[in-house]
């Protein structure tokens, strides 16, 4: 059926005679405008942990504008690539201020996607109706990695040769498979410049594209559910006050309430962005490691290899996986399956398939090498965020309202996820190794118990409304 169009006051002022011939003939536009801004209602009680997300969206634009900039000059070629990004740097104008942009922007990203990802944690923002949402984001979190991996070959220095080295070799280590997945992956025998050219396309044209489809996934799932609250109270439901217009009373306009508030913290994230960039863009070889301002040369072995920073947490999970640990996840898959077969309600048929289970687990833990049980913690590590919806079991959403002791353990989830990340970065050490592995046992016990202690503890009323005051 074709749209009507709608008429305008003769009267009217230009501008808004322009708005009307433009609604006219664009009304999804102005529609969609609507259902995600003007009359997309909030709750009226949102903190700054609600600042990242739309931080993450403005780095998702500072990182594509740049690129596209960084693709005019760059060339890949691996006789090529690292005197493109030295000419970028110093003969083309204002290159080395698009460059440390980039550069900064990956760091950024993960710091504000991180940032996000805690705050979903602390209100539970995964619980229902809201998993969907929480899936997506996991998965642009995963995208992100992989995104961040082959833009880090790009330059072409030490440390992108040798990092990119070790990690793809890893996938040698799955049975069967892996090494022609590792010969997929690098297109030679070595990594070189079937690889640069690989992640080249993939890190500007493919993965680019599935993650803005997911962005806008998440963004639209978010909407049609409707955002959480640091009271974990749904201001939309059928038993939600609502005026006569059937708008939440709890709620108010994304726009211009919202807007006004994410212009704030975007203002404050870029001082401290441009103080990066333009101060300490490399911030102590953390956002750019010293080793990459040498050319890749394969010849010669950096004396520590270690991945970039926001991946360090998941590397030094990988590193903690040696011959002796593997006991020590043997004796926990005996625990786990003991309990489920001697403590639990379930039927004997299922208690019998658990211990098969665990005995074809033990057998395979057992036989195959430690090193492909370490790439499979890591990627655990990451997959297992996809499952929290259905592992928190706790009566409440929001911290606020959980048993006190609930925040430390929140509190050391944190503070062994920032520890695990510094040992990433650390060479090898015997002292490194055991810390790490009691932090890997911690933060996946952190997730796999939730079950369990989720629901322990006294939880406090949770008010009827959110609460909010004024300013």
């Amino acid at each position: 059926m074709a749209h009507e169009f709608k008429q305008i006051d003769p009267n009217a002022t230009s501008g808004a005679k322009v708005m009307n011939w433009f609604e006219n003939r664009f009304p999804t536009a102005f529609d969609a405008y609507r259902v995600h801004m003007s009359e997309y209602y909030a709750p009226k009680n949102f903190n700054f942990w609600y600042i990242f997300g739309s931080l993450a969206l403005l780095v998702l634009v500072i990182q594509i504008v740049t690129g596209i900039f960084l693709v005019m000059h760059y060339k890949p070629d691996a006789d090529k690539a690292f005197a493109s990004v030295e000419y970028i740097m110093r003969d083309v104008p204002w290159g080395w201020l698009i460059r440390y942009m980039h550069s900064t922007g990956a760091s950024a990203f993960f710091i504000v996607v991180y940032l996000h990802m805690f705050r979903g944690l602390l209100y539970g923002s995964y619980r229902k109706p809201r998993e969907l949402v929480w899936i997506f984001g996991c998965a642009i979190f995963l995208v992100l990695m992989a995104e961040a991996f082959m833009g880090y070959l790009l330059p072409w220095g030490q440390m992108s040769y040798w990092g990119a080295q070790v990690i793809v070799n890893l996938f040698s280590a799955i049975p069967f498979v892996g090494p022609d997945l590792a010969l997929l992956i690098r297109g030679d025998y070595v990594v070189g410049d079937a690889t640069l050219n690989r992640f080249f396309s993939f890190h500007v044209i493919a993965v680019p594209l599935v993650l803005l489809g997911l962005v806008v996934a998440h963004l639209l799932a978010l909407h049609d559910v409707g955002s959480n609250n640091p009271d974990g109270i749904e201001i939309k439901g059928p038993d939600a006050p609502k005026d006569a217009k059937g708008h939440p009373l709890d709620g108010v306009p994304f726009h211009p309430y919202y807007t006004v508030h994410d212009i704030f913290g975007v203002t404050v994230f870029l001082f401290l962005f441009s103080a990066v960039v333009f101060f300490v863009p490399e911030f102590g070889g953390y956002f750019l490691e010293y080793n990459n301002f040498i050319p890749a040369d394969p010849l010669k072995t950096p004396n520590h290899i270690a991945p970039v920073w926001y991946f360090t947490p998941f590397y030094s999970m990988l590193r903690a996986i040696t011959s002796e640990m593997m006991y020590v996840l043997i004796a926990c898959v005996v625990l786990g399956a003991g309990y489920g077969i001697l403590k639990s309600r379930l039927p004997a048929a299922v208690k019998g398939a658990v211990g098969v289970i665990a005995l074809g687990v033990i057998a395979m833990m057992l036989s195959i090498d430690a090193k492909f049980w370490g790439v499979l913690v890591m990627g655990g590590a990451v997959i297992i965020l996809f499952a929290l919806p259905w592992l928190d079991c706790s009566p409440v959403k929001s911290i606020r309202y959980r048993p006190s002791w609930h925040k430390y353990v929140y509190a050391v989830f944190v503070v062994n996820f920032v520890i695990l990340a510094y040992l990433g970065v650390q060479p090898p050490s015997p002292v490194g190794e055991k810390v790490s592995q009691v932090g890997t046992l911690f933060y996946f016990g952190f997730f796999l118990l939730m079950p369990w202690w989720s629901r322990k503890g006294e939880t406090k009323a949770v008010p009827e409304r959110v609460t909010f005051k004024p300013h």
